[in-house]
């Protein structure tokens, strides 16, 4: 079954050695870009499972450890849990018990070699919260700005109703496994050339849990949860931007042993806008005046995210030129941003010839009334198109 699988690391894009932030970053991306919710390419669905079972195993400290050591077998249950051996017997190697004794005469402690004590096993069938989950939400420009509630159909796998996470008709149908009397491991005694190797491994009967079930949950067959497709209502607040996330408890990855789901983790991206540019809370706008009402001032309308606004242009506006309308920006928890007009003289690549007498009239200095004959012009040539 391992010669299908890929590399774990190969699998989440990262380095042997890399950080528990650097897998958990590295995961995350990848279970945004293929979770079924957001990617419906075929194959991405298993893609997203792969991705899943990889950062399983490599955000969890012990798990990472045994599969570096041994590699598919290190976190296959039916290879030990990963423990590959057990103990060396005394006849075998002079009065230890077993060979994590003797890794931990050198190291210190005595959780046994590979972690997989019957301690550490007993620890592995207490309720365990299950993965995170992580998602995209693409958004419009101004529902990022005011804020809005999106619906959203999840598939969610649940801790059932029923049972409550055991898998058992009912508390009566849990007994404790006959074969490894509840601690989760037998130990096995094969012949070597050091002698009789003692090994550790899962019991083959209750698969490690160190319980059996004497009837399955109806609900659930077992399992301890049911998949459900779920609807749910997704407030986004007022100036959120983008890379921001959500979080919606309870609806990550199921649980163990009856153990609560993960949670829900929606990374905000939000669409560009064709006419408003957001800088933190402050709006950016580019409004264009003719090279007349940037010389003689004027009063326009410019767009903000709340409706339009007339703004007072002055003579003598230089292109480029900014003006702030305060309070006109996007309101968050940060305060209320400003929007930002920056002015953008347009200078007519053609002329009439009337239009071109008034310019040559200013060039030669004859300013009586000029400016107010230029803007007839204009407003003329307007009325005539």
């Amino acid at each position: 079954m391992a010669e299908n699988k890929r590399d774990y690391y190969e699998v989440l894009g990262v380095e042997k050695g890399a950080s528990a932030d650097r897998i958990k970053k590295a995961y995350r991306k990848m279970a945004m870009k293929y979770h079924p919710d957001v990617n419906k390419e075929p194959g991405a669905e298993d893609k997203f499972k792969e991705i899943n079972e990889a950062y399983e195993v490599l955000s969890d400290e012990q798990k990472r450890a045994n599969y570096d050591r041994f590699g598919f077998a290190g976190v296959d249950p039916s290879f030990g849990g990963g423990s590959g051996f057990g103990g060396f017997s005394q006849s075998g190697f002079g009065g230890f018990e077993d060979l994590g004794d003797i890794f931990g005469s050198f190291f210190g402690g005595g959780s046994g070699f590979g972690g997989f004590s019957q301690q550490s096993r007993r620890q592995s069938r207490r309720p365990r919260q299950g993965a995170d989950h992580y998602m995209e939400m693409r958004i419009n420009f101004m529902d990022a700005v005011f804020g809005k509630t999106e619906t959203i159909t999840l598939d969610v796998d649940e801790t059932c109703r029923h049972c409550h996470g055991t898998g058992a008709e009912s508390p009566d149908d849990v007994e404790v496994c006959a074969k490894c009397h509840g601690t989760g491991t037998i130990m096995e005694q094969v012949q070597t050339p050091f002698g009789t190797i003692q090994q550790q491994v899962v019991c083959d009967e209750c698969r490690g849990e160190g319980e059996k079930i004497k009837v399955k949950c109806h609900e659930c067959h077992g399992s301890g949860y049911e998949h459900r497709k779920v609807k749910l209502d997704i407030k986004i607040p007022e100036g959120i931007s983008t890379g921001q996330q959500i979080r919606i408890p309870g609806k990550g990855g199921a649980g163990e042993h009856g153990g609560p789901n993960g949670d829900l983790y929606i990374e905000i991206i939000v669409k560009p806008d064709p006419l408003f540019q957001r800088q933190g809370n402050d709006i950016h706008v580019t409004v264009p005046i003719s090279a007349v009402d940037a010389t003689i001032g004027t009063t326009i309308e410019v767009p903000t995210v709340h409706g339009k606004v007339e703004l007072k242009v002055p003579e003598g506006t230089q292109p480029g030129q900014r003006f702030r309308l305060k309070g006109k920006g996007v309101k968050s928890k940060k305060g209320q941003g400003d929007e930002f007009v920056e002015v953008k003289v347009e200078i007519p690549k053609k002329v009439s010839k009337k239009e071109r007498e008034l310019y040559e009239q200013i060039r030669s200095g004859k300013h009586a009334s000029v400016f107010d004959k230029l803007k007839d012009a204009f407003d003329g040539e307007k009325d005539n198109k």
